[in-house]
């Protein structure tokens, strides 16, 4: 599930992208068109500047802006950056894989299939999904061969 903390990511860098070449803003601004919380936002902000999303500039003429084109970012990268892996559970998580406390045999786990299958089929969208085309509110079209390649070359 997407948290607060990445859906107001998500709608800091539309407000972002829809600015104009060179153009900047500040985080009160983001904040009052978005309806975030100044101090909240504050933090957003500097995950995705850390994680080379973002640059942000100080004194006249400062604020924030993307640190490359809209169509070279990532949501899956911005969503991983702000709320962690894009796994419904651990167990099925790539990069954060734990184990079930309750499960005797992972390999076999039918929970964990299928929940893998949920991720990778979450990855398979948000990783081809770039900026542009969530402002433009569309995404990637993906065939179900598409799909299926995916989650072939990224099971493991």
């Amino acid at each position: 599930m997407l948290t607060k903390k990445g859906k107001y990511g998500l709608k800091a860098l539309v407000d972002l992208a829809r600015l104009g070449p060179g153009q900047t803003a500040f985080i009160n601004d983001i904040a009052s068109r978005n309806n975030i919380p100044k101090k909240f936002l504050d933090t957003i902000l500097l995950e995705l500047r850390n994680a080379g999303v973002l640059r942000s500039k100080k004194g006249p003429g400062g604020g924030y802006s993307l640190s490359r084109p809209a169509s070279e970012i990532r949501i899956g990268h911005v969503i991983r950056t702000l709320d962690g892996p894009l796994a419904p559970i651990r167990c099925a998580s790539r990069t954060a894989y734990e184990a079930c406390d309750d499960c005797a045999d992972p390999e076999h786990c039918q929970v964990r299939r299928s929940m893998t299958e949920v991720r990778d089929a979450i990855a398979a969208i948000l990783d081809n999904m770039t900026l542009e085309q969530f402002v433009a509110g569309g995404g990637p079209e993906l065939e179900i061969e598409e799909q299926e390649d995916y989650r072939a070359s990224n099971i493991g």
